[in-house]
């Protein structure tokens, strides 16, 4: 089978916005794109069904620490990966595990080999080196997987991020190699993205984003941002990491984030994201809409009985109303949660697909600077 291709269709007018189209074994993915995040195998409160029909999703990702703790390698290999364990026969990203390692895992311990933790869910001790975890993500089987690197927390001293960025960086040429030792499991090819890192060092991330530019990989990433640092300073340095990563290549911003900030980084550059926060704000009850963020626990919506966006032309949003959704979350029904899921990933999934149309109409940047506006309106 064919290695991951990428065709730049156009780049926007005023704007480093770029429309392009992914290649996979499991079918295309139009950029850019919005990536659901099914951490264990599925997107909470939303079936595979569901992600095709009404959230119109080309790519969903997986978690290789969460999918190696349970179920575990083995049953993934019996039902013949998680392509075949979950029924989706679209593209699948996983990421390494290793922002899990350094967020979830307790009494970690970082070295050259890699790093020992203790599970978060029984406590059991495990280690994950380079290639453990290549070969965890062969087992499973995503159509791009992610290099294992360290992600420095924010704010980190030079010393540490230098030293972090470097170890990232050994660690890089151990999983280019144990992939070349190993084959493909399932008949289908594997694609890696290394991930730049470097922290918020403008030295830092442009010798990262050279040394990952060396290894020539099909896609190339971007960690360690969005974890605490101002939304202006994230912007510098996605626009610092697209200027120094190769251009005929996807470049995914791992992590990222809110609808206006999903924009700006399109602005600069960006052709693919994912985030929980479509899914974990909607299951809390905020709404993202076309029309703006909808707080929909407020009263005022206890009486409004018009759909939950006009704006989006699905079952879920046209046919569902506010003052229905709100009775749904105020009396503690688990539909109020999946319908708010639905529509938060129909709406992200519009938005980039929105931002696309306007990129190859040549008029990206005049309707970003509405459009962000309207995103970021209260309702």
């Amino acid at each position: 089978m064919a290695a991951l291709s990428f065709e730049l269709e156009t780049t926007s007018v005023g704007s480093r916005a770029r429309a392009g189209k992914i290649s996979t074994d499991h079918g295309e993915i139009h950029t850019p794109i919005f990536m659901p995040v099914g951490t264990v195998g599925t997107v909470k409160a939303v079936t595979q069904q569901q992600l095709k029909d009404d959230v119109e999703a080309q790519i969903i990702l997986g978690n290789t620490y969460h999918l190696y703790l349970r179920p575990g390698t083995e049953v993934l290999e019996a039902a013949g990966g998680l392509h075949k364990f979950n029924g989706w026969d679209r593209p699948i990203l996983t990421d390494s595990g290793g922002y899990q390692v350094f967020s979830l895992a307790a009494n970690r311990k970082i070295k050259e080999e890699g790093v020992m933790f203790q599970s978060h869910i029984d406590g059991s001790r495990h280690l994950f080196s380079p290639e453990s975890v290549m070969d965890i993500q062969r087992s499973i089987g995503a159509d791009i997987i992610m290099a294992f690197d360290e992600c420095p927390p924010y704010p980190s001293e030079y010393g540490y991020a230098k030293k972090s960025m470097e170890l990232t960086h050994r660690w890089l040429d151990r999983c280019i190699q144990r992939l070349a030792d190993t084959p493909d499991k399932y008949g289908y090819t594997q694609n890696l993205f290394p991930i730049v890192q470097g922290s918020t060092y403008k030295d830092l991330r442009k010798a990262s984003c050279e040394y990952i530019a060396s290894k020539q990989a099909v896609g190339n990433a971007i960690g360690g941002l969005s974890v605490g640092e101002p939304e202006e300073m994230m912007y510098e340095f996605t626009e610092l990491c697209t200027e120094n990563l190769p251009v005929d290549k996807p470049r995914y911003l791992m992590g990222v984030g809110t609808p206006w900030n999903i924009l700006e980084c399109i602005d600069r550059g960006i052709d693919m994201f994912d985030c929980v926060m479509p899914t974990r704000n909607g299951r809390n009850g905020m709404i993202f809409t076309t029309e703006g963020v909808i707080n929909i626990k407020n009263k005022k919506w206890a009486t409004d009985f018009s759909p939950i966006d006009p704006g989006l032309d699905n079952e879920i949003s046209r046919f569902y109303t506010k003052a229905y959704l709100r009775h749904l979350f105020v009396a503690d029904e688990i539909l109020g949660m999946q319908l708010a899921s639905l529509q938060n990933l129909s709406f992200y999934l519009w938005l980039v697909g929105e931002a696309r149309q306007h990129i190859l109409a040549g008029d990206f940047a005049s309707w970003k600077t509405g459009m962000v506006d309207q995103v970021k309106r209260r309702c």
